[in-house]
């Protein structure tokens, strides 16, 4: 096999080379392990658009510092130091390769992607290497990123941070609390490890999940990032299907500038075809909300921006019409033995997923497997027990689904007939917590509706539709919301709703 490598590599062009063999060792590192330390490649492609971000910028190549702190094969800092090296055009080659090694700097946690890394470039800079009559300036330190003291000197933090869930001790805790919330995850701490390195001034720039922009678990590192260094560009990278498989499914690249106040967010959408080809498109541009640990709205399509454009003027929520949102309350795999195929004492209704259905209404079943349609209460469940109408949203949908966001009303006629239902906790709920100025009707409509299904997909970048991205969604006033309660109660047909709600959102149906 080494063998076959060797010959095909032979056959590239260097960089392609280069590329093929350092992304091969990821690729071929067993599943657990790679999960582990978080192990994906970066394309050609990104890394180019990455970097020409960085020199749009400002970054001057013949005097930045630049670091990647999780270095993995080296494909930025190939790049980066392909760069550097231009930009000293014909300087003498002591001096070009002096100046590469004092600038330039890739830290690894993997000593074997490191050295991969350190031989990739030292034949980038193979001529200059044998000109020079010197050794290779070491560029790779193997070191834990999490554990080194940081020193904020580097003029570009880039690279592709690792990702996944990461268990912190209780130092490692306190460390990066200022940017967690709840679990961490690799990329968000390794955010937060790019301020403490990057100057006054000086560029980050990321390729990160745009589940970064949305959810409860970023909130803190997203105020973090408004205060210390706010975005200043955002492409989001659409990949045709087949290509980097399980890599770029809802990607970003990221531009902060330390230091900087928050300013309109330029937006691209980056249509990735292959490994070495990007087609950029301008996207127009998104301002952060008033407070900056809500989601982040971004278009995350070229037809969005009208729409960002008059939502980020709503400041309505659906707190303002009365209603909070939870999770349904039951575990099922918890409480099997209470699951139960017959109506007897002390059960009730165990509402499913799917008794949502896909055209919005409710239906009462269980027919998946494991599922069964009731549940019989024992002494103490009592807090498992709804006993309100209210409306029910399916919390986990994928971004290929025509809708995201799939709700139905629970009816309250169910509910008292039962005396209450037990809701699984693959359903969100939308609860009254005073007396609601919309009908649970509307409000089922609203979010049954194709525009605010749009403005859903511009704020998650992950399958769960989560409480909390739910209660940020920007909502028409309650007193707009009259005609829409006045169209159910006439039977309006749904294109008739539809059109009305689009024009809430100030578009037109479409």
């Amino acid at each position: 096999m080494a063998r076959g490598v060797g010959q095909e590599a032979a056959s590239l062009p260097i960089i392609e080379a280069i590329h093929y063999l350092t992304s091969l060792y990821p690729a071929m590192l067993p599943e657990r392990r790679r999960s582990e330390v978080g192990a994906f490649y970066t394309p050609p492609c990104l890394v180019n658009r990455m970097l020409d971000l960085a020199g749009e910028a400002g970054v001057d190549w013949t005097s930045a510092r630049a670091l990647d702190p999780a270095a993995g094969g080296g494909a930025f800092l190939v790049q980066v130091a392909l760069r550097m090296r231009d930009a000293h055009g014909d300087s003498e080659p002591a001096f070009v390769l002096a100046q590469i090694g004092n600038r330039l700097l890739g830290l690894e946690i993997d000593a074997h992607a490191a050295s991969l890394a350190q031989a990739a470039l030292e034949i980038v800079l193979g001529d200059l290497i044998l000109a020079s009559g010197r050794a290779a300036p070491m560029m790779l330190r193997v070191c834990d990123t999490m554990e080194e003291t940081p020193e904020a000197k580097y003029d570009l933090v880039i690279g592709n941070p690792p990702y996944g869930r990461v268990t912190l001790d209780v130092a490692q805790r306190a460390k990066y609390a200022r940017s967690l919330y709840g679990h961490a995850n690799l990329y968000g701490v390794f955010t937060d490890i790019a301020l403490r390195w990057t100057k006054l001034n000086g560029l980050i720039a990321y390729l990160t999940p745009t589940s970064m922009l949305g959810g409860q678990y970023f909130a803190a590192l997203r105020g973090l990032l408004a205060k210390e260094a706010p975005p200043i560009g955002i492409d989001f990278v659409h990949a045709r299907k087949g290509v980097f498989e399980d890599v770029l499914q809802e990607t970003l690249l990221a531009l902060y500038r330390r230091g900087d106040d928050a300013k309109r967010i330029q937006v691209h959408y980056l249509q990735v075809d292959n490994e070495t080809e990007a087609k950029v498109v301008r996207n127009g541009t998104v301002g952060l909300p008033n407070d900056p640990k809500l989601p982040w709205l971004a278009p995350r399509d070229p037809k969005h921006s009208a729409l960002i454009a008059h939502v980020e003027r709503m400041p309505h929520r659906l707190s303002d019409w009365g209603y909070e949102i939870s999770t349904g309350p039951l575990v099922w795999n918890r409480h099997k033995p209470q699951l139960t195929h017959n109506l007897e004492k002390h059960c009730h209704p165990l509402i499913w997923a799917e008794a949502v259905t896909s055209d919005g209404r409710f239906a009462f079943r269980a027919e998946k497997r494991n599922h069964a349609p009731y549940f019989k209460m024992k002494t103490g469940d009592g807090w498992l027990l709804i006993e309100e109408a209210c409306v029910l949203l399916q919390r986990t949908t994928a971004k290929e689904q025509a809708r995201r966001l799939i709700a139905a009303e629970l009816p309250e006629a169910f509910v008292t007939e039962h005396g209450g239902v037990v809701v699984e906790n693959h359903l969100n709920m939308i609860r009254p917590k005073e007396p609601p100025k919309v009908s649970a009707a509307a409000v089922a409509a609203i979010f049954n509706s194709r525009v605010v299904d749009e403005v859903f997909r511009c704020i998650s970048g992950s399958v769960a539709v989560s409480a909390f991205e739910l209660g940020a969604l920007p909502m028409p006033s309650a007193e707009a919301m009259k005609e829409i309660e006045q169209m159910l109660a006439k039977r309006a047909s749904k294109a008739k709703l539809e059109a009305a709600i689009s024009a809430l959102y100030g578009q037109e149906a479409a």
